[in-house]
């Protein structure tokens, strides 16, 4: 997800996006570590999501 995809969304929408990123993220995790992926940039992809979410949040918390 992009950034300016982030800052689109509502608070509510945040954290249910970051949920269900941090769950598809263990679960990429889970299966390369039994097999490799055929795309392993997901894992990083998905991670530099969640920061951005997490990020974006934080962020407007402290406003």
């Amino acid at each position: 997800m992009k950034q300016s995809e982030v800052k689109e969304l509502s608070v509510a929408e945040l954290q249910e996006e970051l949920a269900k990123a941090k769950k598809a993220y263990t679960d990429l995790k889970m299966a390369h570590a039994i097999s490799p992926l055929e795309n392993p940039i997901q894992l990083r992809s998905i991670r530099r999501s969640i920061a951005r979410m997490a990020t974006e949040l934080t962020q407007r918390e402290l406003q």
